[in-house]
């Protein structure tokens, strides 16, 4: 029997370029990572220490659907502290990561058929996870004259819409929204009835000011956010939503028939996470991409590669146009000839992606540098002068 026509959607490609690596890594092969979007480092200490400690003595069984209170309460001081934002904690909801926070605001907020805006580029599970629920996607292009930012101009050409999805720091670009582009687009979203869904999980990895939160602009936005990226904590599959008061009690629901509650020990965990030294660990890795950032962007410079601002997260999205080499084509290419691996642009962008390609700098600076350095060579012994 065929399977449903719901579950006809993309694969999410830099997992595919992940499973080459790990292919050729075991087939003895070496593969320096600039694909993979994920720290390289594991939790901060006093979080892996609160789940040693919960192994021990605790039961581990389920929690409420929402998230252990004492971790919502944590979050809500945290908004205040950070942000200078009131956050209810009732109003706060403990997911199965970021990935299954959009699920619940997804299903939520959309019924199939309505009309939802993500940008190209953007993040690839936006656009899939709205198409296996039945939402009509709409992609809105953004580029370089907008800083790969949506305006109330380029959304206006879109048509009538229901919702829209925004990111800041932004994956793949690492765009950050200013304060007044954020403003901009509430203002926009509120006077057109659009349901404005922020993913806001790089908060905390910028290369400048720090990234302004929705909260600050609107209580009606649906915000999501995640362990996964400033605190080490992919694995873990812990994130949260801010929802709007109305869509607080349905993801509830939605979360006990999907879910019942995300991971007992990744709460438990997590419960460490806004102490000093765990905020001090996670910003000397924000230290390291730092220093990352600048050994990718001077090499995709020496590549004559343009890029995207790549003011927050840990990726630089980069022009490959010139090389003559489709992306597709070039990663494969890279990580047969050259053992680089590096996820080509049509992931975030179907139909402009072949001539880009999204480098990672997670890893450690030793591997950056190196892997960029073998990029270096290889364009270089193009002689594309």
């Amino acid at each position: 029997m065929p399977a449903s026509h719901r579950s006809e959607i993309d694969p999410f490609h830099v997992m595919e370029v992940m499973r080459a690596a790990e292919d050729r890594e075991g087939a003895g092969g070496r593969v320096l990572h600039l694909e993979v979007g994920q720290p390289s480092t594991p939790a901060p200490t006093p979080i892996r220490e609160a789940a040693a400690a919960a192994l021990v003595d605790d039961r581990l069984g389920y929690t409420n659907a929402k998230g252990l209170p004492a971790l919502r309460e944590q979050l809500a001081h945290w908004y205040r502290d950070r942000y200078d934002v009131h956050v209810d904690p009732e109003h706060i909801l403990v997911t199965m990561g970021a990935s299954g926070g959009f699920s619940l605001a997804f299903l939520a907020a959309f019924d199939a058929g309505d009309r939802v805006a993500v940008t190209a580029p953007g993040y690839p599970c936006y656009r899939n996870a709205l198409l296996a629920f039945g939402v009509e996607v709409v992609e809105v292009p953004v580029g370089p004259d907008t800083r790969f930012v949506p305006t109330p101009a380029l959304l206006d050409l879109a048509g009538p819409l229901d919702g829209l999805v925004i990111a800041s720091p932004s994956n793949p670009t690492g765009t950050v929204l200013t304060d007044a582009e954020l403003a901009s687009l509430v203002d926009w979203s509120g006077r057109n009835g659009v349901r404005l869904v922020a993913d806001e999980i790089y908060h905390g990895i910028t290369y400048g000011a720090p990234a302004p939160t929705v909260l600050a602009h609107s209580s009606d936005a649906v915000l999501l956010q995640s362990f996964s990226k400033y605190w080490s904590m992919t694995g873990w599959r812990l994130g949260w939503i801010v929802a709007p008061a109305e869509l607080v009690r349905p993801m509830e629901r939605l979360a006990q028939n999907l879910f019942i509650s995300a991971p007992t020990i990744s709460q438990l965990g997590a419960l460490a996470a806004f102490e000093r030294a765990t905020v001090e660990e996670a910003d000397l890795h924000v230290d390291r991409y730092t220093a990352n950032r600048e050994v990718v962007l001077a090499g995709l410079n020496e590549m004559g590669c343009p890029t995207a601002p790549a003011d927050g997260a840990f990726y630089a999205y980069a022009d490959i146009s010139h090389l003559g080499v489709p992306a597709p084509a070039l990663c494969n290419l890279w990580l047969d000839e050259l053992g680089v691996a590096v996820t080509p642009g049509i992931d975030f962008d179907p139909t402009r992606g072949d001539r880009f390609i999204r480098i990672s700098f997670s890893e450690s600076t030793e591997e950056v540098a190196a892997a960029m350095g073998r990029l270096v060579e290889w364009v270089r012994s193009r002689d594309l002068s």
